[in-house]
């Protein structure tokens, strides 16, 4: 599918819940979330048929998130029904890894391809403060069962956030150092709970070369990338920069959202959503076009500007 910018769109990210096991400061409220009635989200079935007609329709790039996926009942079947459907060449999941210790192989076996895991903080303290409630080491232990598992390449995303983990660069970039995994450091979008936050908070990816200048840069893929990727030298791993806000990846995009209450979003920064819940097979195919097809040019999100979206990316799907 060619959106009306001449975007080739063939990734789809599919939120499957909007609970969680921790309460990242920044995602969603310290109480949590009021939970939606079962009939108000997704069935996996929907999400199934969903997949099936955006694959017909060119989607071929398909990554589950959250909330935490992993807290969905019957998340390993929903992977297993994904991972048959012909023509789906890369299942992903998001994740904040405090369970891959229980699912890894589980996962594997049922199909999926690699995870992307959240963490925002190498020491416990910090960790447990940002997050409210976890623990770092779970997820250090999810982290290396992942990598066990083959869901490779693992990659770790670190949410850049001004006087609470600028003085870690550097630890996280050496983690490439002796290990395959890509640690990729994301902007601090304001959005959600992250709108009223000080400006300080919002720091540029141009924090991370400065703090660490001998990065080699590696070369740009183009199309669908969000990602520039460097490695320091001598490297096994790789460290990615996604800039949202300090440099717009938006001509690059070649993705579309659906909310766990099943909403299609065009894009992450617009207040568009096309309801897909209920709806039948024939009328899915020709709402994903119409959503394809309205995709923006680009948001208007930057530095003075924050997000008009009045969901929590919990709500949404990171």
């Amino acid at each position: 599918m060619i959106d009306k910018c001449g975007r080739k769109i063939n990734y789809l990210r599919i939120s499957v819940t909007d609970l969680c096991n921790l309460r990242c400061a920044y995602c969603m409220p310290a109480d949590g979330v009021r939970k939606r009635e079962h009939r108000d989200i997704l069935r996996l079935e929907e999400i199934v048929n969903i997949v099936k007609v955006g694959v017909q329709l060119g989607i071929d790039k398909v990554r589950i998130t959250g909330g935490e996926p992993l807290v969905r009942n019957g998340i390993v079947q929903l992977v297993e029904n994904l991972a048959q459907i012909k023509g789906l060449k890369d299942l992903s999941m998001t994740t904040n890894g405090i369970l891959l210790n229980k699912y890894a192989l589980e996962l594997k076996k049922a199909g999926l391809d690699r995870v992307n895991i959240s963490l925002d903080s190498l020491d416990r303290a910090k960790y447990k403060k940002m997050t409210r409630c976890g623990e770092l080491d779970d997820v250090l232990e999810g982290i290396r069962i992942a990598g066990e598992a083959g869901l490779s390449p693992v990659k770790v995303n670190v949410v850049l956030i001004g006087g609470y983990n600028d003085d870690e660069i550097e630890d996280f970039v050496n983690l490439t150092l002796k290990s395959d995994i890509e640690v990729r450091f994301i902007e601090l979008m304001p959005l959600g709970e992250a709108k009223s936050w000080p400006m300080g908070s919002f720091i540029s990816k141009e924090t991370v070369l400065n703090k660490v200048p001998g990065l080699i840069p590696l070369p740009f893929k183009g199309h669908g990338t969000v990602a520039r990727m460097y490695k320091l030298p001598n490297g096994k791993g790789k460290v990615g920069l996604i800039s949202p806000v300090s440099s717009h990846f938006c001509n690059y995009c070649n993705r579309i959202r659906i909310t766990p209450d099943g909403k299609l979003k065009p894009c992450l920064h617009s207040d568009q959503e096309i309801d897909l819940k209920n709806a039948h097979p024939d009328e899915i195919k020709r709402l994903l076009y119409e959503g394809i097809k309205s995709k923006p040019n680009k948001h208007q999100l930057d530095t003075q500007h924050v997000s008009i979206v009045k969901r929590n990316m919990n709500e949404i799907g990171g």
